[in-house]
């Protein structure tokens, strides 16, 4: 692929050292002439020294001809003019960083749409997105978001005597809004349809709303307890904090923030609708003590500092805190620290963004979201604007044996698609497709 990067600070040399060593024509711009220096020496690839949001800089930079535009720099401005420059020039997919403010504030004013740009994410909001998937779900085999986190999947497997063994699916009773995408029984996978019964010990994947899935999973495992309150204390009420918040509080979670900057404090409280916001000290013991830290579900860091995040998180777990989660921007620490006993995880941001833009790395119509083993993905798939799909139902869709769909995006509406929905041009649907209807399934889409 031709690839494009604005931007060369810690997320976009990242990312270049990623692909610099892949079979990909890689184009780097960044205005500073030092780090252009720096960056020629180390990266396989073309660097230009310039203004991102120039078209003359685009030119040099032959943004026209580029498969894929990434605008990672820290100037949210630069970002959306560049990647709308670069899509009016030629560029046939664009992807823009912004600042998780500005992401926000889009249910006012669609950005996207405006500047033409195919996808737009945050750093802070992908991070938290990760913690907000442990604080959910800690004991799960494993938890993802996809359709812009308003459809999560989940991996259970089943217990013995639960009332779903010997049941088919289509007499599970299950909410329209959730769907078994897959069950591994004994080793092999298998795509299931209405009539397959499942047994115990199936590895089962379940897609819905969160809180739909929630409320299911003791039907499935004997060790899932029905919902009560889980006391969640963030430390740190910066972007990460806040927008951890923001997905957790209400519904079942008591959510508190530490936060020592007054001023921001009084910014959260407002912001805010169910959280209570502290002003103080995570770093004090005895502010932990007073906060009776030790009797949460969970203690998150999630401040800039990973020093202060870790010794943190190791104090309330001493205090008796029984999860602990932590960032760490030093992306080459997350592995050893969630090897720690005491640390339940630990995030990194950068790697939580490169996952999202690495699915993107592909010419096809269909990305990869996600592996399940080695015989099937999540495939994530744009209707094109031409050929069979747009305009159809469901379920006039021919869809090859071993696929499934689990949800469907439109505009900013995601849900898991019914046999009577219609397809539009541009919507883009989420499946599990084995490998071996993979070749089918994309060709729908091309």
């Amino acid at each position: 692929m031709n690839i494009v990067i604005l931007g060369m600070g810690a997320v976009g040399q990242h990312l270049a050292d990623l692909l610099s060593n892949e079979q990909h024509s890689l184009t780097l711009i960044e205005s500073s002439e030092r780090l252009t220096d720096e960056l020629e020496e180390r990266l396989d690839a073309q660097l230009v020294c310039g203004n991102g949001s120039s078209v003359l800089t685009l030119a040099e930079a032959n943004a026209a001809e580029a498969d894929l535009f990434l605008g990672l720099s820290g100037d949210d401005n630069a970002n959306l003019v560049a990647a709308s420059l670069a899509k009016a020039l030629g560029a046939k997919r664009t992807i823009v960083r912004l600042h998780a403010k500005l992401q926000r504030d889009s249910w006012l004013f669609d950005l996207r749409k405006h500047f033409q740009i195919d996808h737009l994410f945050s750093t802070q909001r992908l991070a938290a997105i990760e913690l907000a998937k442990h604080v959910r779900n800690p004991e799960r085999l494993l938890v993802e978001e996809i359709a812009r986190g308003n459809i999560e999947l989940q991996q259970v497997r089943i217990s013995e005597h639960r009332p779903v063994v010997g049941q088919s699916l289509k007499n599970l009773g299950l909410p329209t809004g959730v769907r078994v995408g897959s069950i591994r029984r004994q080793g092999q996978l298998l795509i299931p349809t209405a009539e397959d019964v499942l047994e115990a010990d199936d590895q089962i994947t379940l897609f819905g709303a969160p809180r739909e899935l929630s409320g299911l999973l003791p039907r499935f495992q004997s060790n899932i307890v029905p919902e009560s309150e889980i006391s969640v204390v963030i430390f740190g009420g910066g972007e990460y904090g806040f927008a951890l918040a923001q997905m957790l509080e209400g519904h079942r979670y008591r959510v508190r923030i530490l936060e020592k900057n007054p001023a921001l404090c009084r910014q959260l409280s407002e912001n805010l609708q169910r959280t209570v916001v502290i002003n103080g000290d995570a770093t004090s013991v005895q502010q932990l003590k007073e906060e009776r830290v030790g009797d949460a579900d969970f203690f998150i860091a999630a401040t800039e500092d990973d020093e202060d995040n870790v010794m943190t998180c190791l104090q309330a777990k001493s205090l008796g805190t029984r999860y602990c989660l932590t960032l760490i921007h030093r992306s080459d620490y997350a592995d050893v620290i969630s090897r720690n006993s005491q640390i339940h995880a630990a995030v990194s941001p950068r790697e939580a963004t490169n996952r999202e833009l690495l699915r993107y790395i592909t010419p096809e119509r269909t990305n990869t979201v996600l592996k399940l083993g080695d015989d099937a993905e999540v495939l994530e798939s744009v209707v094109p604007p031409s050929g069979a799909l747009a305009g159809s139902k469901v379920s006039a869709v021919p869809w090859p044996e071993g696929s499934v769909l689990v949800a469907l995006l439109h505009g900013s509406e995601a849900r898991v698609p019914g046999a009577e929905d219609q397809l539009a041009a541009g919507d883009t649907l989420y499946a599990v497709v084995s490998v071996k209807a993979k070749r089918q399934f994309v060709q729908l889409f091309t």
